[in-house]
């Protein structure tokens, strides 16, 4: 319970003093999760960190989510902690996909690494990075492996050539198309829901 007061009380001072940037607040799983505007995401981190109610002095994690079917595209989730007050907070920047994301590398330097991770697998720029280039993936990559259009084989393939003793890039080549494998067992039965004509088929052949 205590823990919760604690949560609502954030909620409220952080609906008072940013009402205008806050899109909406929720409280799950003894967690608050903040939506805001990108414009403010300086500004609200900075009070998190620095405000003595606050006090989220640690900066957990960056991640973002993909939502193709959305006008604002990706949602950038911050992860903070306090240890002073015990409590957690995320907040949750809906972004396009073109729009440039405020770095928070002047707040926290450890978002350097994280942001640059958030552009490497989704294509997100954040503006005023010291250092924006890719951080996981390979030199000449193509693409942002985490969006839901990237293709599950990628672009380009490599492997070691025994002949020119080195390793070498090329297109991705399928021998086969994707298939569909449903695993149909006549002593099991199907572990996937198989279209209704499929199933009377079945039955039929098992009639027989």
């Amino acid at each position: 319970m205590i823990l919760d007061e604690a949560l609502t009380e954030l909620n409220d001072f952080l609906i008072l003093n940013y009402s205008d940037d806050i899109i909406s607040s929720d409280f799950s799983y003894k967690q608050l999760s903040i939506f805001v505007n990108v414009s403010a995401i300086q500004e609200i981190t900075s009070a998190l960190k620095l405000n003595p109610i606050c006090q989220f002095r640690t900066l957990v994690d960056i991640t973002a989510v993909d939502y193709p079917e959305e006008e604002s595209r990706f949602h950038i989730v911050y992860h903070y902690l306090s240890m002073h007050q015990n409590m957690r907070i995320r907040l949750k920047v809906p972004v396009k996909e073109t729009e440039l994301v405020p770095s928070i590398t002047n707040l926290f330097p450890a978002a350097n690494w994280f942001e640059r991770e958030v552009f490497d697998m989704y294509g997100i720029l954040f503006s005023d990075h010291p250092d924006m280039r890719r951080l996981l993936t390979d030199y000449g990559f193509q693409g942002h492996p985490l969006r839901k259009d990237f293709p599950t084989t990628g672009y380009i393939e490599l492997r070691y050539d025994q002949e020119k003793k080195k390793v070498v890039y090329e297109p991705v080549k399928l021998n086969q198309e994707y298939r569909r494998f449903d695993f149909m067992s006549p002593w099991e039965g199907s572990e996937i829901d198989l279209p209704v004509q499929l199933l009377n088929e079945e039955e039929d052949t098992r009639d027989v």
